[in-house]
């Protein structure tokens, strides 16, 4: 499924916050299940399944870091120039607490967090980079907070760049642009892709 920037994954708290991705497609397939989420803000690929069984095959190649997910986001600032080497943050990321739902860095408490990353362009004119980003483990908010950590918020996050960085758009540029998996009945690699919108 592709989601859009702005969308709920699953029902949130409130009656306000019910309209979401996987009602939406509940409505078609009444029995789809989620796998995985995305943050509201994130747009791109959501995978769900159609039986317990597949969700639970599914959910077990999560944890097995056997679905390679990878995202395209817009940064701040200048990153070195293109090149094909992947470049790794492994920062532990744990939940502020007084401040929920923001995560932090944090060496005594965090969990065990890595992002695969590499630049794909860079825009000197408008001091931004274009990133492609893999994430080895998978924390809420983890590519956010990871580049946030680097000195380079994600344009568009509303949660954690400075205020300049926020409103340089009206939505945060972080896209989920391809899964790739076994399938979970023939074990035949699936890949899919969505294109980034910004």
């Amino acid at each position: 499924m592709h989601k859009p920037a702005g969308l709920l994954s699953v029902p949130g708290k409130g009656p306000d916050k019910q309209d979401c991705l996987s009602r939406q497609v509940q409505q078609l397939y009444p029995e789809a299940l989620v796998v995985h989420r995305l943050d509201m803000a994130t747009s791109g690929l959501m995978l769900m399944a159609r039986t317990p069984a597949v969700q639970q095959v599914l959910n077990q190649a999560f944890a097995a870091r056997t679905i390679h997910k990878r995202y395209v986001a817009v940064v701040n600032g200048c990153l070195s120039a293109p090149t094909s080497h992947w470049q790794c943050i492994d920062l532990p990321i744990a939940l502020d607490w007084p401040n929920r739902p923001r995560r932090i860095i944090s060496l005594e408490t965090g969990k065990p967090s890595q992002t695969r990353w590499q630049v794909l362009y860079t825009d000197t004119t408008h001091q931004q980079t274009r990133v492609l980003l893999e994430p080895i483990t998978g924390r809420s908010h983890q590519l956010r907070v990871h580049l946030l950590a680097i000195g380079h918020a994600i344009v568009g996050d509303r949660l954690y760049a400075p205020e300049i960085v926020a409103i340089a758009s009206e939505r945060l540029l972080l896209h989920a642009n391809s899964l790739e998996f076994a399938h979970p009945l023939h074990g035949q690699t699936l890949r899919f892709e969505s294109p980034v919108p910004f």
